[in-house]
């Protein structure tokens, strides 16, 4: 799994921006993502506190040691 440039915090951070007003366009460009990448966190972490996002992610790390594992 490819890590990621932004942490969990960043990410959060980024999309509480976009609900304080701040335009999706506007965002992209300041951090320097593409409008997919936006809208994919926005799926995947919208509405998430930092430690919810913190606590996804150590799931989803440790579901794949368990894939490969029984691979």
């Amino acid at each position: 799994m490819r890590k990621s440039r932004f942490s969990e915090e960043q990410i959060i951070g980024i999309l509480k921006e976009h609900q304080a007003g701040m335009g999706a366009k506007e965002l992209c460009r300041k951090h320097g993502i593409s409008d997919g990448t936006f809208y994919k966190w926005r799926s995947k972490y919208g509405g998430m506190e930092v430690s919810e996002a913190k606590r996804l992610k150590a799931l989803e790390v440790e579901n794949a040691k368990l894939k490969k594992m029984l691979a």
